[in-house]
């Protein structure tokens, strides 16, 4: 069986070939582990092994495990980073406890995660949700309205504008992926020449399956977790 930490050096290898081999610099990619419905111990261990930035879908569960966190191993310095969606009565919890927040995609949640971020605190890193595939079934905004929230959110204190972030249709072929991606990446394009007083960096894109066509189109970030931590278990989500 192997172990977490070797997980870890396994998917940053294929991110590290990914980006030689489209001629892409090296630590342009970060890893987002992705620890939903994972135990603490399982995230010490990635931690251990090196590993920062995680991501949480379900708010309860992950304001828990910033609050362990905080409380047992401050010294790890974790970055939680929220990517599920938000309702509007949870909204709190995240504005409270979450560094970034990738899944933004109303004015309404928005406005409240900035109102409700405790004062004192970093702004959020938010991150708006596209949706790339044209489902009805996902979340997402479409272009016009990328434009629209993102005039509201870079008026607004609590919050910095850093990009999109998309969850495409599941789809095998290469050229499909990447050309849902390259979509992404030209509005994140526009959105830094519309907004150059905002530090829009950021693209949240690529998983397991998608990876590499996520990195030759220009993501920042990619959200790994099965990869990392085996299969898991929903059955005491929240």
């Amino acid at each position: 069986m192997t172990s977490i930490q070797q997980n870890i050096e396994q998917i940053t290898s294929q991110i590290e070939a990914a980006q030689q081999k489209c001629g892409r610099s090296r630590e342009t990619v970060q890893l987002l582990a992705v620890s939903k419905t994972k135990p603490n111990e399982a995230i010490l261990e990635a931690a251990q092994a090196g590993q920062r930035a995680f991501g949480e879908n379900y708010v309860q569960e992950g304001a828990n495990k910033v609050a362990h966190f905080s409380e047992h191993h401050p010294e790890l310095d974790l970055e939680w980073h929220f990517i599920g969606p938000i309702q509007s009565n949870k909204s709190r919890h995240v504005a409270e406890n979450f560094a970034w927040v990738h899944t933004i995609d109303r004015s309404k949640i928005a406005q409240r995660l900035n109102d409700q971020r405790p004062a004192g605190s970093e702004p959020i890193q938010v991150l708006m949700q596209v949706n790339t595939s044209g489902e009805q079934s996902k979340s997402g905004l479409n272009e016009d309205e990328i434009f629209e929230l993102a005039e509201l959110i870079s008026s607004l204190p609590n919050l910095t504008l850093r990009g999109l972030m998309s969850i495409p249709a599941n789809v095998t072929d290469y050229a499909s992926q990447l050309s849902a991606f390259t979509q992404l990446a030209e509005l994140k394009e526009k959105l830094a020449q519309r907004y150059p007083e905002q530090k829009i960096d950021t693209l949240s894109m690529g998983m397991s399956g998608d990876m590499e066509a996520a990195i030759e189109a220009g993501t920042t970030m990619v959200r790994i977790g099965t990869a990392i931590f085996g299969a898991r278990d929903y059955s005491n989500k929240a």
